[in-house]
């Protein structure tokens, strides 16, 4: 099929910022894109070729929207799954596919085919509801984490019950205690297949987190860690691959042990906040190898051509409003210093606004500049 300039049409669920990243790519080729999304200003309106507004849940509306278009892909998995499978039954070609997006849209059920596929991965019980691990809270070991199974994005949905009164503040849907892990790293692997079954993985990446939003901070690559638990966590990744048999861009998040064990902690199947420094470090980035995977077009390189740090910029606490980047001129003042802005006109304590990549010969040298970014720019409100 010849996909560049032509009638092909690309449908993307979500029109957020992953949804726009990948819309550079698909620009770059001259690819004609649709995209449906519940909000009339979202990030990705601007650089699409047709643009929908409506309720990604809906069955109705996700469905007309797929008869609209040739091959669809998604940039979030909250997405109707009912509407996806009847769309791929009459021949849409869906990637990654809703058999795919269904082992992984629910995380008790995600983790249950960890288990079920002797992937490693942390201890876990899964409940109904609140009401149901209540019941059961002397059966468990505290601290644990809870995680709501459905909807949780960006830290929500998940929290550390340290005593059985934090239960009272959280919702009682279904959910799972899962045992505290005392990891080294958190980690994270790039893996992207093609529809021929051609694969590769991205160098294993370094995640500090955010210590009371849970919100990645900085996304290091390659991570500072020894080659042979690098080894250990891309071929774990490349068994999670296997075993969902996705086509596109899957990320794998994990812990590293004390002892140097790999276990997985929650995937995704699209471009991921783990995989934003490839845009300008990589030599292909995790967008434009989505794009290629789902086509199934040959992959790109996927090696760095240089250290990159992420920082994300999010939302500073006490502000609400139209958004302002505040000091965004004195970091467009430093060599290796890339911002980039989502376009979401009104900020939020801890809402995702955009990300800074830093690329340097020197990983020490970009980690360094990653904080003084992160000190110098705020995202704040009129």
């Amino acid at each position: 099929m010849n996909y560049f300039s032509s009638d092909f049409k690309l449908g993307i669920l979500g029109g957020g910022q992953l949804g726009k990243m990948l819309l550079f790519d698909t620009r770059k080729f001259d690819i004609q894109t649709y995209v449906l999304d519940p909000s009339d200003e979202a990030p990705s309106k601007i650089a699409c070729n047709k643009f929908f507004q409506g309720d990604l849940m809906d069955y109705e509306t996700v469905y007309n929207f797929g008869k609209k278009v040739d091959v669809l892909t998604f940039e979030i998995e909250l997405v109707n799954l009912e509407a996806l499978t009847q769309l791929e039954n009459e021949g849409l070609k869906i990637y990654p596919s809703p058999k795919t997006l269904k082992g992984i849209q629910n995380k008790g059920v995600q983790k249950d085919f960890y288990a079920k596929n002797n992937i490693p991965t942390a201890p876990f019980e899964r409940f109904e509801n609140l009401d149901q691990l209540k019941s059961k809270i002397n059966d468990l070991q505290l601290p644990f984490v809870w995680k709501c199974t459905e909807f949780g994005y960006d830290g929500n949905g998940v929290k550390i019950v340290r005593q059985a009164s934090d239960l009272d503040t959280l919702p009682n849907v279904e959910c799972i205690a899962e045992t505290m892990v005392p990891f080294k790293n958190e980690l994270a692997v790039i893996v992207v297949r093609n529809i021929s079954g051609e694969m590769k993985t991205y160098p294993v990446v370094e995640m500090e987190f955010h210590p009371e939003a849970n919100q990645v901070e900085y996304v290091i690559c390659p991570a500072r860690i020894d080659d042979k638990v690098a080894e250990k966590a891309r071929a774990v990744a490349l068994k999670v691959s296997e075993n969902f048999n996705h086509v596109g861009l899957l990320a794998v998040e994990m812990f590293q042990t004390q002892d140097d064990e790999i276990l997985v902690n929650e995937v995704a199947p699209r471009p991921h906040n783990s995989g934003h420094y490839s845009i300008e470090a990589s030599y292909t980035s995790q967008f434009e190898n989505h794009l290629r995977a789902i086509l199934d077009l040959p992959l790109g390189n996927t090696d760095s051509k240089v250290a990159g740090v992420m920082v994300n910029l999010v939302g500073a606490e006490g502000f609400s409003g139209d958004v302002v980047y505040e000091n965004i001129e004195t970091i467009l003042g430093w060599n290796g210093v890339t911002p980039h802005i989502y376009g979401k006109k009104q900020t939020r304590p801890f809402r995702k606004m955009g990300h800074v990549t830093i690329v340097n010969e020197n990983m020490q040298e970009a980690r360094r500049i990653a904080e003084e970014v992160k000190n110098t720019i705020r995202v704040i409100s009129q």
